[in-house]
């Protein structure tokens, strides 16, 4: 019954997120804020046993998320081959940015805590 109960959490979290963002004309994406809302629902100990038993039921079936991408890379299989060169560069260079924005961003935030002895 967790499984469900953390499910429809996550669910709606999502939901008022896109809802909010609409309504709102909000610039980023609802799912951002969706994750915001969770972030604020789980500050309840009541909410987090449900929504870890989702979240561990989603994550041990999450390589079923890479079927249709695996399809799609065979259904295109023409544009892949003809751009794929360029898309391999797109993707490491965008990977390499965001790893080193997460890394000056930490770099800033360690700098804020104070060191322990």
């Amino acid at each position: 019954m967790d499984l469900l109960k953390g499910f429809s959490l996550l669910l709606l979290c999502q939901s008022l997120g896109e809802v909010l963002v609409r309504l709102l004309g909000l610039p980023f994406p609802a799912p951002v804020l969706g994750m915001g809302l969770l972030l604020l629902a789980l500050k309840w100990p009541a909410l987090r046993q449900p929504v870890a038993v989702a979240a561990e039921g989603l994550l041990a079936h999450l390589s079923l998320l890479f079927v249709p991408v695996g399809v799609g890379v065979i259904t295109h299989l023409a544009l892949v081959s003809q751009y794929g060169g360029r898309m391999a560069v797109a993707i490491v260079l965008s990977t390499l940015t965001g790893m080193a924005v997460t890394a000056l961003v930490l770099r800033a935030l360690l700098r804020r805590v104070p060191a322990e002895a």
